[in-house]
């Protein structure tokens, strides 16, 4: 198991300094002080480590979105979405590999379950949300696609670096404010 760590540590520091062109199995190999062969039999290819980086970040994804479940419903999703912002911001070449890539990876059912998982907590904290009249809506599913649209443009747009706002982080913060309070029941 410590070899596949450290092959998946390789993998992900080579992915952030050069992006998925700069990854190859030589490159990780060596970072990771293995035989390249060392590679093929963790992973079987190329194609299995990028999933198995698919999968690590879904999983650490998931981990970031994590809140008390002691707080409202709605805090829970706030905080939730600012999480998924911090995990983005701060692996944008995964985030990269995991929302614009996925569709080029041939994935296993397991890395498809996994990655449906966070939208399935997304769409598990509206529906709270809207039980317990925080946000207004028919389809906790659809509300949540629409909060994940607008976080994903968000981060995707900083992560490529367009952006006029001089604090990135409250200007997600002010446009997550305007969609939730946008979304709240009339009164």
């Amino acid at each position: 198991m410590a070899v596949t760590d450290s092959l998946i540590d390789a993998a992900l520091a080579i992915l952030e300094e050069t992006g998925l062109p700069g990854l190859t199995v030589r490159d990780v190999a060596a970072r990771a002080g293995v035989a390249p062969m060392g590679v093929y039999s963790r992973f079987g290819s190329k194609d299995g480590l990028l999933e198995a980086l698919f999968m690590y970040g879904f999983a650490s994804l998931q981990a970031a979105i994590e809140t008390p479940p002691t707080a409202s419903p709605l805090t829970r999703l706030r905080t939730g979405c600012q999480g998924y912002r911090r995990f983005a911001i701060h692996n944008p070449q995964l985030y990269h590999l995991m929302f614009e890539q996925m569709l080029l990876l041939d994935l296993s059912p397991e890395a498809k379950d996994l990655a449906q998982r966070s939208f399935g907590t997304l769409v598990e904290r509206v529906h709270a949300a809207m039980t317990s009249s925080e946000l207004a809506g028919t389809s906790s599913t659809e509300v949540a696609q629409q909060v994940w649209s607008a976080m994903h443009g968000a981060v995707s747009l900083e992560i490529a670096g367009v952006h006029f706002a001089t604090d990135r982080a409250q200007s997600f913060t002010a446009m997550l404010d305007a969609l939730l309070i946008g979304m709240a029941p009339r009164r």
